[in-house]
């Protein structure tokens, strides 16, 4: 297989440090809530949302899990979900989007996605990408912050090894 677009590259390394973040997160600390932000595990789950509309509804025309695009996207009312289902959901989704963003070209990534009517959308895939991978960031940081309020001690520090998983590539 060919190497996977350096965009692409970007967006696993943010994965993975949103992932790391998480690391010895319990179901009741995912799901405290520091108003007015939301909880941990409903953040994972808006996150899981973005890659399911961006990558599976709009790059692909699929919809994986129904309940994560109706109660988790922009809009959506706060809840106090199960960590460990949100990020269930958000691997199986994940999981379903790594073959499509396998096979992204820089045209494919040049190319607007294309609406639920078949229309073409403002934004190119590539602005999707960015998107997502700056909200993943957002989201990282708020996460950070709401372990911080919960008192827990030792936390990752950002970026990890960006320069073995997602180096810059001129």
């Amino acid at each position: 297989m060919s190497e996977v677009h350096p965009l692409v590259r970007q967006l696993r390394f943010t994965r993975s440090e949103f992932a790391r973040a998480l690391r010895s997160v319990t179901d009741e600390d995912g799901a405290r809530r520091f108003e007015p932000m939301n909880c941990i595990s409903w953040n994972v789950a808006h996150l899981a949302w973005q890659e399911q509309y961006y990558f599976l509804f709009w790059g692909q025309q699929r919809k994986l899990l129904p309940d994560v695009q109706k109660n988790f996207a922009t809009g959506a009312p706060a809840s106090t979900p199960l960590l460990s289902e949100m990020l269930e959901a958000w691997n199986a989704i994940t999981a379903e989007v790594d073959p499509w963003l396998d096979k992204l070209t820089a045209g494919a990534l040049l190319s607007p996605f294309i609406r639920a009517d078949g229309q073409p959308g403002k934004r190119t895939y590539g602005s999707l990408m960015q998107c997502a991978i700056y909200h993943y960031w957002y989201h990282l940081g708020e996460n950070m912050a709401i372990r911080q309020l919960l008192g827990h001690v030792r936390l990752p520090q950002f970026a990890g090894n960006i320069d073995d998983k997602a180096p810059f590539i001129g």
